[in-house]
């Protein structure tokens, strides 16, 4: 067997366990978890609540899962957050093809800074990261020197809570859909 028929074949068995898990979510989990991991990412990463103070809205996804061999995907689910409420629900998911090996879960949140990004999100077929407007993916030495006046692109994303093993890991590429949870 090929490194990437046994790729697809360890993609598939994630997304099939994983899949059904976070899909039973509902609104109300969804959104006491993104605030929960926002409330974290916030005390560990003090730049990020300056921005969140200042953001139109922020997409918390508190659980991604990644994993891959040769062939890799992620999936997870988040809430919109405006002043602390979920204002619309959406998933991740995204799919890769390369050097990669491992399994991994992380989150991420999106500080849209501007109506107009914010706009982009809800556009025809979703929401591509890295087509449309600027995401700057904040790394930890990035923020130590980030303050809101230096803040001048339209989404910031910061990644927290890794756990596993997994080669390589990004948002680039990711497609963020709108969903309706019960």
């Amino acid at each position: 067997m090929n490194t990437q028929a046994l790729g697809a074949i360890v993609v598939g068995v994630t997304l099939t366990l994983v899949s059904p898990i976070s899909v039973a979510a509902g609104a109300a989990e969804l959104e006491r978890d993104a605030n929960a991991s926002l409330q974290s990412l916030y005390t560990s990463v003090p730049a990020a609540k300056a921005l969140g103070s200042t953001a139109q809205a922020i997409l918390v996804f508190p659980k991604v899962t990644k994993a891959g061999l040769g062939v890799g995907a992620q999936f997870g689910e988040g809430a919109l957050l405006q002043k602390g409420k979920a204002v619309a629900y959406y998933n991740t998911s995204g799919a890769s093809i390369g050097l990669q090996a491992g399994a991994q879960q992380y989150g991420y949140a999106m500080f849209f800074m501007n109506a107009n990004a914010l706009t982009q999100l809800d556009k025809a077929g979703g929401f591509e990261v890295g087509v449309g407007p600027t995401v700057v993916v904040v790394d930890e030495g990035k923020a130590k020197t980030m303050t809101t006046t230096t803040s001048k692109d339209d989404i910031y994303a910061f990644i927290f809570g890794q756990k596993g093993l997994m080669a390589g890991l990004g948002i680039q590429g990711n497609k963020i859909t709108k969903t309706n949870p019960k």
